[in-house]
């Protein structure tokens, strides 16, 4: 579908998890999309930084929220149910300097 850009989770231990790193940056367009685990780990202020998206993963409950200008996106958990929470993934669009994101929950055929 897309490149893939992916952050070192706190479960994410030992040798194999050193090569990737906690926080990445990308730049789609005019976009800055500012990635991290855990909200808890946020050490800038996205505004000031000049970030119009944040993603971010670690409690796995998919959202999309507006503060200050700034989107705040959850895709929420791709693989193995987490908890009582959906299978999701999120969906940024990106055109013209602006972005529009969706949460989208993902079907999966049980097993027989």
């Amino acid at each position: 579908m897309a490149p893939v850009t992916a952050v070192r989770g706190n479960n994410d231990k030992g040798p194999w998890a050193e090569a990737i790193s906690e926080t990445e940056v990308l730049q789609v367009g005019e976009v800055y999309i500012y990635v991290v685990h855990s909200l808890a780990e946020l050490d800038l202020d996205p505004v000031a930084a000049g970030f119009q998206v944040i993603v971010s993963g670690h409690s796995h409950q998919p959202s999309v929220e507006e503060r200050d200008g700034v989107l705040y996106v959850n895709p929420g958990s791709a693989g193995p149910r987490r908890f009582k929470l959906p299978i999701a993934a999120a969906e940024l669009r990106i055109a013209d300097g602006s972005v529009q994101a969706e949460v989208v929950e993902l079907r999966v055929a049980s097993a027989a």
